[in-house]
């Protein structure tokens, strides 16, 4: 879009600023999606997630992690490291990014990539928010510290506990080309090694593959959103 003022027989053309964006989906007609779990507390959950993803052959997943988890269960990140699987960065303190300042959140996106960093030998260049709350303002102070935005456009609701079944259901019907699933690997979420079985065979079956969502970036036409 240009806007476009004339003045003394001259047109001088501006560009409209691109509104900052979060990537919830890459349009493509292939069969691939973006597998990946948030991880901010406990050690009970995330080895069977990935004794699961071993099990099931699937080698391509992105964990978004926080800086104090990482710190504090530096075996399991290192191990999700060692399987080959995408790490990308989830804060540090788990609060909502739009309540604070530009140097607030600059403060807690350094301090957990320093802890990824130094755990996983990783440097980090995806985002997913605590909460996965952002702004305008909070997408353009990322996006200056070279980060990209990854939101979801299937949301697993596994953190909510509402059953095996329940949680199964929802992301296979939901489930699309290009997709980005949101699951998580936290203690919280005490069902999500049980539903991940069923969730991984029946998109094989499907046709689907998994990817990173690096992987998944590299897809054209990537569909943007932004709240």
């Amino acid at each position: 879009m240009a806007v476009l003022f004339a003045a003394a027989g001259h047109i001088t053309v501006f560009a409209a600023e691109k509104k900052p964006s979060a990537i919830y989906k890459v349009d493509t007609d292939k069969k691939i999606v973006a597998l990946t779990f948030d991880i901010s507390w406990g050690e009970k959950v995330p080895d069977p997630v990935l004794d699961v993803l071993e099990k099931e052959d699937v080698k391509k997943a992105t964990f978004f992690l926080s800086g104090p988890w990482t710190q504090r269960h530096p075996k399991i990140a290192k191990r999700i490291q060692s399987m080959g699987y995408e790490i990308g960065n989830h804060g540090n303190l788990h609060k909502d990014f739009s309540n604070y300042p530009n140097s607030w959140i600059r403060n807690q996106v350094t301090l957990s990539e320093k802890s990824i960093k130094q755990v996983t030998g990783v440097k980090t260049k995806l985002i997913r928010t605590p909460n996965g709350d952002f702004n305008p303002r909070v997408i353009r102070c990322l996006n200056a510290m070279g980060y990209t935005v990854i939101q979801w456009n299937t949301d697993s609701l596994d953190w909510k506990n509402p059953g095996v079944q329940a949680i199964q259901q929802r992301v296979l019907k939901r489930v699309v080309p290009g997709d980005i699933i949101l699951m998580h690997a936290s203690d919280s979420s005490k069902q999500t090694a049980q539903a991940l079985p069923r969730i991984l065979h029946e998109l094989k079956q499907k046709g689907y593959k998994f990817v990173t969502v690096s992987e998944l970036l590299s897809e054209a036409d990537v569909k943007t959103q932004v709240n």
